[in-house]
């Protein structure tokens, strides 16, 4: 599926001159603009860049392409402007998010909101999945922002963005460098999201399909709580990876090969069909682009759309 993100690697790697200075404009890693190149590369089967040369020379087809993509950000932008101008002047728009979206990226879907519509009043919510949905329903938020894991036909979705998840341990908790089978790791402590939560329901489905029944579970539905209790060694836990990657860098937490490997994570804009409105249509857009599970805590890389006659790049 061909998206914004990887248009955008493109635009930047010819624009600034290379996949490092593209990463620094997006306030991304180089291997994560790499991976958008060849995402892109692969959707349509040809090579973008000449990988014979020293810089990042376009193929011909990769000269269409980056005509295309400059032409389609464009008219994203154009399209997000006009939608800024609608006459929605003063309003409030009530936000559920999870704690994971409320770790990563939900700074920067703020700043874009209040770029496009300084006059509205932002009202967010961090909850559980399963207890933003319930408020969802019963008209006390706007929009969620949640896993994929409720099918409600009149609860309108669209994807937002996805992430991997790992199982981890404190170092030495398993034998380092051992790759295990799933059923291995259920027979140890697994420190696992309760039916309330997004994360815990697909990962508690997905082992049950298996024919999985872990022996030795500690319910944990705060993420933050995961963390300290997964370094402490009590037990394993499945977290999200590329967030992760500064505590496994540090010592603090190592993964643990495991097959198969614990299911992708897709994340939704939900809100009631019978509620659309072209300000909810606009936050869904940007909450797309704004969407970034790899760094926590991060507050470096603002939201703020690029300037006049330039793609806007979160």
């Amino acid at each position: 599926m061909l998206t914004f993100k990887q248009l955008e690697a493109l635009y930047w790697v010819v624009q600034a001159g290379g996949f490092s200075q593209a990463a620094h404009k997006l306030h991304t890693s180089t291997s994560a603009v790499s991976k958008r190149v060849h995402e892109l590369e692969a959707g349509f089967d040809l090579e973008l860049f000449d990988r014979t040369q020293r810089t990042a020379r376009l193929t011909e087809k990769g000269e269409e392409m980056f005509v295309l993509a400059k032409k389609l950000l464009e008219q994203r932008d154009a399209a997000i402007d006009q939608i800024g101008k609608s006459e929605v002047i003063e309003r409030r728009v009530r936000i559920g998010v999870t704690e994971l979206t409320a770790m990563t990226w939900l700074h920067r879907l703020v700043e874009a909101i209040q770029r496009y519509y300084p006059k509205v009043t932002i009202e967010p919510d961090v909850d559980s999945s399963g207890n933003l949905k319930d408020k969802l329903l019963a008209d006390e938020l706007d929009l969620v922002l949640v896993p994929d894991v409720f099918a409600e036909a009149h609860l309108p979705s669209h994807v937002v963005g996805r992430f991997s998840s790992v199982w981890m341990c404190k170092p030495g908790f398993v034998e380092p460098g051992k790759r295990f089978r799933l059923h291995e790791l259920a027979s140890r402590r697994l420190l696992l999201q309760g039916s309330k939560t997004g994360a815990g329901t697909a990962l508690n489905g997905w082992m049950k399909a298996l024919g999985v029944k872990p022996s030795d579970v500690i319910i944990v539905n705060n993420l933050v709580a995961m963390m300290g209790l997964t370094m402490s060694g009590l037990g394993i836990g499945c977290m999200p990876r590329e967030c992760m990657a500064p505590m496994v860098a540090n010592g603090s937490l190592m993964e643990i090969p495991c097959t198969p490997a614990p299911p992708e994570m897709t994340y939704v804009a939900m809100y009631k069909g019978d509620q659309r409105s072209t300000l909810i249509s606009s936050v869904v857009m940007l909450s797309q682009e704004c969407c970034d599970f790899s760094r926590m805590f991060d507050i470096s890389s603002p939201a703020s759309p690029g300037e006049a006659g330039k793609p806007y790049v979160p």
